[in-house]
């Protein structure tokens, strides 16, 4: 069978078409800087030369329409009409507690991913705009959710509940969820299998650094604490988003910019983090060559953006009792070397040693530390559209 992963981020759109019974990539692209200036979409079938093309995608519901039309497309496309895919796998960010696995999609389903979207403001409306746009083009096609919240569920009282009153919990379920579940269990798999070993056996802390962010303690295959919380705004600095910040700041600027709270949350949620800071972009790849040309900001950003990773590498090292194995993923964390190099000033007091030769490597499964590194430290590219296309097979044949 034939199976459409859609994979909405925040500024983002990851697709790709995977026959199962092989698990072979059909095609598959990118719609980037959705929203932003510049906005492109970048498409490639099996065996085939990326072409990118430069769109106005002003929100997501452009972005999907440009996938079917490439995936159609009698040049560049794979498929001859959308009957011949068999189901879709759906990327959703957030679950609540409602959802501790993946699930075939009804309009039950989607009332409850729409419940959650006050949490994940900058996603689950993403996510549904997806799952909309598809339902659309593709009637009674089957179609799964799978959750970036799901992994998480393993994390201790301990971890996820915070210092407010009980009651908050109990009855409104505030508390900390995680995400990037999907990439940060499929990297953290992948990382223990390159090393020729079981992930029972290993502390791993895997770094997914893209627009949005989150660092992950993966104790013997078990997610025991992660960086973003009831939202996915919680955490370290991202494209868009401020991260961990006094919660005092709220009121604070909502008296002093004459808004309401839920206004400064925007903000927090859409005008901060790197693009806030540097007055520039949420895009790394900006700010690297700004900063390279001298942008004082730019530079600031990426400075700041890495301490902070640098300081939950360091926490989770702490929560685990030790670490054998960082691994970069994501768009900034699989591609750029200059982040990574800067993160990497953070870290080498835990024995990372990191090789600047091999640094500069760009998408691969590389291990960047030197051979004997008390710590090993790698890049290993997210592959969550096969990890949700396997989910996607199980629910549907199931």
């Amino acid at each position: 069978m034939n199976v459409l992963v859609i994979n909405c981020g925040s500024s983002s759109l990851k697709y790709q078409l995977i026959n199962s019974d092989t698990e072979e990539v059909l095609a598959k692209g990118l719609c980037e800087r959705i929203g932003i200036e510049g906005s492109a979409i970048t498409h490639q079938r099996a065996g085939g030369s990326k072409e990118k093309t430069e769109v106005d995608m002003s929100d997501h519901t452009q972005a999907v329409k440009y996938v079917i039309e490439k995936l159609t497309d009698p040049s560049e496309g794979v498929i001859k009409s959308l009957e011949e895919i068999d189901a879709v796998g759906h990327r959703i960010v957030h679950g609540g507690e409602k959802f501790a696995g993946s699930v075939l999609i009804d309009e039950g389903v989607m009332k409850e991913i729409e419940a959650c979207s006050d949490l994940a403001p900058l996603h689950n409306p993403a996510n549904l705009t997806g799952i909309r746009s598809c339902q659309k083009n593709m009637p009674g096609v089957p179609m799964v959710g799978v959750f970036d919240t799901a992994f998480h569920q393993t994390m201790p009282k301990k971890t996820y509940l915070y210092g407010l009153p009980y009651e908050y919990y109990t009855n409104y379920k505030v508390r900390r969820y995680g995400f990037h579940g999907t990439s940060h269990d499929f990297v953290s798999k992948r990382a223990a299998e390159i090393l020729g070993k079981k992930r029972e056996d290993l502390k791993i802390i895997v770094c997914h650094l893209g627009n949005g962010a989150s660092v992950c303690a993966v104790d013997h295959g078990k997610s025991i604490d992660t960086s973003m919380g009831l939202t996915p705004l919680e955490g370290l600095i991202m494209g868009t988003r401020c991260g961990d910040i006094d919660p005092a700041i709220v009121s604070f600027l909502a008296e002093k910019l004459g808004v309401s709270a839920e206004e400064v949350i925007d903000i927090c949620n859409k005008k901060s983090g790197v693009l806030g800071l540097s007055e520039l972009s949420s895009d790394f790849r900006d700010l690297a060559e700004a900063a390279a040309q001298g942008n004082e900001m730019a530079g600031i950003a990426l400075e700041t953006y890495a301490y902070r990773v640098g300081k939950y590498i360091g926490a989770y090292t702490a929560a685990m009792n030790g670490v054998d194995v960082i691994a970069f993923t994501a768009g900034a964390g699989e591609n750029n070397a200059e982040v990574r190099a800067l993160i990497g000033q953070y870290i080498g007091y835990l024995g990372t040693s990191i090789d600047p030769e091999r640094n500069k490597q760009r998408g691969e499964e590389v291990i960047l530390s030197d051979k004997g590194a008390k710590v090993v430290t790698m890049i290993v590219p997210t592959n969550e559209e096969l990890a949700i296309e396997r989910e996607t097979v199980r629910l549907t044949k199931g």
